[in-house]
């Protein structure tokens, strides 16, 4: 199967990339068990667990990678990771594909990078707070509001809408009692019974997220740490390039 009936991939500008697996993607020619996996030079920098030499993964997992490093100019640090584990690598990205990709409900992409941001800081997970405030930055065009929601989100410069929704996440993140009450508080900032099971499952799916990139030690690449903070433009000329080049 052809990785464009399997994979769909978004990315947006020169700064950053999200890919995602869709569940096609189950009928994907597997590795042989004979086939010995090696490790990268990369892998005492990335993970603490073996990452896989790209000739021994399998055909859709080596064209998703290969066509996100193209179009984004580096592969993000979890695809070499998770893809230690070619089956759990398709089901995390495809579950990943339908919270963060999906076009309908009252969330939009910023809203759910902020989510990531503000329960993987509770959860104390680098790689997913860096990654994801990247990712915020470039949806939001606000270079400063993902470091204050890693710090502390309750003194970061949120609309009442986001106080409320970062509130429910980090309710659900830490595992506490939900009740009607909260939904009424939701809805009265907007959000519909969709929108709030959206909030519900990006927190509860990021905390297996955040919890497996301890168990790996993931490291982020040193890409996400730049992005979106300086206009593009103002960027190159930074780089003594011609400004608007």
């Amino acid at each position: 199967m052809s990785l464009r009936g399997a994979f769909k991939l978004i990315h947006r500008s020169n700064f950053g990339i999200m890919c995602s697996v869709s569940p096609a993607s189950r009928g994907c020619v597997k590795i042989a068990a004979s086939h010995t996996r090696h490790c990268s030079s990369e892998s005492e920098d990335i993970s603490r667990y073996p990452v896989p030499n790209k000739k021994n993964l399998p055909f859709d997992i080596v064209e998703l990678m290969e066509e996100v490093e193209q179009k984004g100019g580096f592969l993000p640090n979890v695809f070499k990771v998770l893809a230690h584990r070619p089956d759990e690598f398709r089901a995390f990205f495809s579950y990943y594909n339908a919270l963060m990709n999906k076009e309908s409900g009252g969330l939009s992409k910023a809203d759910r990078e902020l989510i990531v941001v503000a329960t993987s800081a509770h959860n104390h997970c680098l790689y997913c707070v860096v990654s994801h405030s990247a990712l915020h930055r470039i949806y939001s065009k606000k270079p400063l509001l993902a470091d204050q929601v890693a710090v502390n989100y309750r003194v970061a410069d949120l609309t009442a809408r986001e106080k409320a929704m970062l509130d429910f996440a980090l309710t659900v993140c830490r595992s506490e009692t939900i009740t009607e009450e909260h939904f009424r508080t939701l809805e009265a900032h907007g959000f519909d019974r969709e929108d709030i099971w959206d909030i519900s499952a990006i927190a509860a799916f990021f905390a297996l997220s955040n919890r497996m990139a301890h168990l790996t030690d993931m490291r982020p690449n040193t890409e996400f740490y730049n992005m979106g903070r300086v206009p593009r433009d103002k960027a190159k000329a930074s780089d003594g390039q011609v400004k608007g080049e």
